[in-house]
């Protein structure tokens, strides 16, 4: 405030603020103290002029140039008036204002007209009562509702009453508390798309409360795409869920039930897979199309619950017809997919009354799917899925969708029918391979069994035998061939024929191992695919209670011997390892031992122990602590069920028994697997008898004389004459090349056999003799009148053996 003469006489706080001068200090000065020169006029030009403008206008207003306190300039904006009091005084009221406030004034004010006029985002501005206070066309379009109606009025007279009465109590909390909300996704008001509403509180400079501000977006067409990149990423999720399932199996039941057990409840709440019934057995596929009422077999269901209507219409393991002119008729003779949409399709979906479709309307269910399930273009089966209430019905995106499942799924399953025949054609190959009946030799008991890989895992070269040798005396053999399929079984086929060859040599267990090891090149399938095996030859002698073994890289063999108080005791016997068969450069090495009355020699194959991410010896312990036993001990046959139970079976499945020959299932193992328990005993007493003869002329008469005499006492006379001539050719041979001492050993067992050694390490041979010949008839004879004879080499020398039938 001034007077008619420009002396300052009030001066508000806010002039300060701007200019720096305290009222003190400027109260009762001039105006122009306050202005600062410019280049044409002085401060007292610009405040006469100013004065006269007012004594004519009354009124002033123009940019000024002002001089803060402390020296520096400030552009001003200041308004002017004349005004007089009551007895006619002048006085002059101004109001000063910074330039560069009023410009970024002006440009926030321009901004925010822009903001609202020209935003594709809906905006509004409420005062601390709620009310709107602004809003703009972008709202008003998306309220539905023109923007002038909207000012004065509360959400709850704009909006549909639920929606209102959220957002007003939303709004409640925001101009309490501070706290904005940003991005709240809500329904439009007419229930058709969605909005994005963000919400902030309004205050000024002091922090007092002006009201609310709120941005509203439209994201229905966002929402949607985001809905649909959802749905192709679940259906990606489905197709790699299915191919997860599906992928490492190669049996046709458990691809079905991984099928429908893959769908539901994620795709679907009831899921059934059928098929032809020649698939599950690896059969051939139809020529072209199914004759009309071919029964399909329900191998796969899936339910999101059970109870007696889910049964009546899954029927699992049920053989099911359909009628030609049904949906699933159709479906199932031309390879097209069906969808049922409604249950009034439903109910006409086979026949009337059906009961499957009426346990499938009382369960709810209201859309259906029908999709053949093809290999190599021909229909192997159908996959029908369905949906009850309280889920969306299928459309065509799902009919899709279900189509690719399906066609993963019939590749599956043709391979998996593939692989059955492959596997199928190698146990029958494997099984006429195998003994298929094992010799019970005199003073041993044998069991066995042969335990095939599982579904997942080809057939393996795993094999077994037990070869009756001379003089009562049993060779027992495991092997594993290296590789899977019709070739690991074929090899193996040639090996134990070229071990069986062999072992009728009499050959001690090393020698024959490098014997074999030599044919490795003839044995092979070829250069491309060396023989590799492992192998472990063992021969018992009952009448001596000695075994000799020899092994050939193969896992070493465990000895049960009897326990005092009962039971067994399990060891595993150490033998030098030698490589495996077809690794040349390598010798053998036997092993000879003394077993105990009754003990059982325990051979099997690493498909027994083996287990994937641990050693090899870990699984041997296993075996060895099962074996390990201080009650009485069962049978042989018991115990290969305990073992095969208990090992080859991690998930509990009993194997049928493989006495017979015949493999057993067993559906938990990896690999193949065989395993050979034979208990040791030895022949009753008197069945054996030997004697050592020095050289001498007597020692023929002599050994004439006891071989009569034991053979009177063992009861066999009719046989007497006939040994004592063959003895006689044998220890004469003897004396007459050996020149030392000569010993004879008869045996009785379910023949008799008469060895007859000496240190000439040189083996007899068979001469055609002429009648000018004085000798050389003696292994003629031997070989004429004997059941069989033969030679085997020995420590000290040779022995040559023969066998004669019992009398009777």
């Amino acid at each position: 405030m001034l007077d008619a003469k420009g002396r300052v006489l009030l001066w508000s706080p806010a002039a300060e603020e701007i200019l720096g001068w305290p009222p003190g200090r400027l109260a009762g000065r001039h105006v122009d103290t306050l202005l600062a020169a410019t280049l044409t006029e002085t401060p007292n030009e610009q405040a006469r002029r100013i004065y006269d403008t007012l004594r004519q206008e009354r009124n002033w207003r123009g940019i000024l140039p002002a001089r803060h306190l402390d020296g520096h300039r400030v552009e001003i904006e200041s308004r002017a008036s004349l005004l007089y009091d009551g007895e006619g005084t002048a006085y002059i009221a101004a109001s000063i204002a910074e330039i560069g406030m009023l410009r970024a004034i002006d440009q926030d004010l321009a901004a925010l007209g822009a903001l609202f006029d020209s935003s594709p985002l809906g905006i509004a501005l409420f005062d601390t009562n709620l009310r709107y206070l602004r809003v703009n066309e972008a709202l008003a379009r998306l309220n539905g509702m023109p923007a002038r109606e909207h000012v004065g009025k509360t959400v709850r007279e704009t909006l549909p009453p639920e929606m209102a009465a959220e957002i007003h109590r939303l709004q409640s909390v925001v101009l309490r508390t501070g706290r904005p909300v940003v991005d709240m996704v809500t329904s439009a008001p007419d229930g058709s798309g969605a909005r994005s509403v963000s919400y902030s509180r309004l205050t000024d400079d002091l922090g007092n409360v002006l009201g609310l501000s709120c941005a509203v977006m439209d994201i229905s067409e966002r929402r949607e795409a985001l809905s649909k990149i959802e749905r192709a990423r679940q259906r990606l999720a489905l197709l790699d869920h299915v191919g997860v399932a599906l992928g490492d199996l190669l049996d046709v039941p458990r691809i079905a039930r991984a099928l429908a057990h893959a769908l539901v409840p994620r795709f679907a709440d009831y899921s059934g897979v059928m098929l032809i019934s020649q698939l599950v057995h690896g059969g051939d596929l139809p020529a072209t199309e199914l004759v009309t009422g071919t029964p399909l077999l329900q191998l796969g269901v899936a339910a999101k619950q059970r109870g007696p209507a889910v049964e009546r219409m899954l029927r699992v393991g049920q053989d099911i017809a359909f009628e030609t002119r049904s949906h699933f008729g159709r479906t199932l003779s031309t390879g097209e997919p069906h969808l049922i949409a409604s249950q009034e399709e439903l109910k006409a979906a086979t026949f009337s009354g059906d009961p499957k479709v009426q346990a499938a309307l009382d369960l709810g269910i209201h859309s259906l799917l029908i999709v053949p399930l093809r290999a190599r273009g021909i229909v192997l089966g159908l996959l029908v899925i369905s949906r009850a209430d309280g889920r969306d019905p299928f459309d065509r995106d799902d009919l899709t969708l279900t189509m690719d499942v399906a066609d993963r799924a019939g590749t599956s399953l043709d391979n998996a029918r593939l692989y059955a025949r492959e596997r199928e054609g190698a146990l029958m190959l494997q099984r006429s391979l195998l003994p298929q009946r094992v010799p019970a030799p005199p003073g041993v008991s044998v069991a066995y069994r042969y335990v095939p890989g599982s579904s997942g895992t080809e057939v393996g070269g795993d094999w077994f035998d037990v070869i009756p040798l001379a003089g009562g005396r049993v060779a027992f053999v495991v092997g594993d061939v290296m590789g899977h399929g019709l070739r690991a079984a074929a090899t193996m086929g040639r090996l134990r024929t070229a071990v069986r060859t062999l072992a009728g040599l009499d050959l001690p267990p090393d020698d024959l191992l490098r014997r074999v090891n030599d044919l490795a090149d003839d044995l092979a399938q070829g250069p491309d695919d060396p023989l590799m095996a492992t192998c472990l030859y063992a021969v018992y002698d009952p009448s001596t209670r000695r075994c000799s073994l020899a092994k050939a890289g193969h896992l070493p063999p465990l000895l049960l011997r009897p326990r005092d108080g009962g039971g067994w005791r399990a060891d595993a016997v150490e033998l030098p390892s030698g490589a495996p068969l077809g690794v040349g450069g390598v010798d053998f090495e036997s092993t000879e031992l003394e077993v105990e009355e009754g003990s059982v020699l325990v051979l099997y194959t690493d498909g027994l122990v083996e287990h994937r991410g641990e050693d090899i010896t870990v699984g041997v312990e296993r075996l060895r602590s099962l074996l390990s036993s201080e009650v009485p001990e069962p049978s042989l046959e018991d115990a290969c069920d305990e073992v095969i139970s208990t090992l080859a079976s991690p998930d509990g499945a009993r194997p049928s028994d493989a006495s017979d020959g015949a493999p057993a299932a067993a559906p938990g193992t990896a690999d193949d697997a065989a395993l050979l328990m034979a208990q040791l005993g030895g022949l009753p007493e008197g069945s054996s008898a030997s004697w050592t003869l020095s050289a001498g002329s007597y020692a023929v008469r002599r050994a004439r004389a006891l071989v009569r005499d034991t053979l009177i006492e063992w009861g066999l006379d009719g046989i007497v004459d006939e040994t004592v001539l063959l003895v006689s050719e044998l220890v004469t041979n003897s004396l007459r090349y050996a020149h030392g001492p000569v010993g004879v050993r008869m045996v009785r067992g379910t023949s008799l056999l008469v060895e007859v050694s000496d240190p000439l390490p040189d083996p007899p041979r068979v001469r055609n003799a002429t009648e000018e010949d004085e000798g050389g008839r003696g292994i003629q004879l031997v070989a004429r009148e004997s059941r069989r004879w033969g030679t085997r080499h020995g420590a000290l020398g040779k022995t040559v053996w023969f066998e004669l039938p019992l009398p009777g």
